[in-house]
């Protein structure tokens, strides 16, 4: 049985949307199974569009591994504004200690 926790989305018009996630699913995944429009991911998670960018809260971006080169590369070329709490979530994979916490999305990918 797979573990379930739940996440909320913050969406750029600043209503938010609260889903239930499986652990070991990644963000963008539970987004875009979520109808999350905001992450728009049209790599579908291979890490070379960078259309899955979120911004995280500190305490959130504390539970994930650091970002790696590749994934630094990529939020070079993010359409919003990129900021230093900036990931793309196609490479943040959901642990049953993420349950309860906010991700933000920017207002366009």
């Amino acid at each position: 049985m797979t573990q379930e926790i739940v996440l909320h989305y913050q969406l750029s018009d600043g209503t938010t949307r609260t889903v239930d996630a499986k652990v070991g699913s990644s963000i963008m995944e539970t987004a875009i199974q979520n109808d999350i429009d905001e992450v728009v991911a049209e790599c579908g998670g291979s890490l070379i569009c960078a259309t899955c960018h979120v911004y995280l809260d500190d305490a959130v971006a504390a539970l994930f591994e650091p970002a790696d080169d590749i994934e630094i590369d990529m939020l070079e070329g993010v359409a919003a504004e990129r900021r230093e709490n900036s990931r793309l979530s196609c490479q943040l994979i959901l642990k049953p200690e993420h349950d309860g916490h906010t991700i933000h999305t920017p207002e366009r990918q």
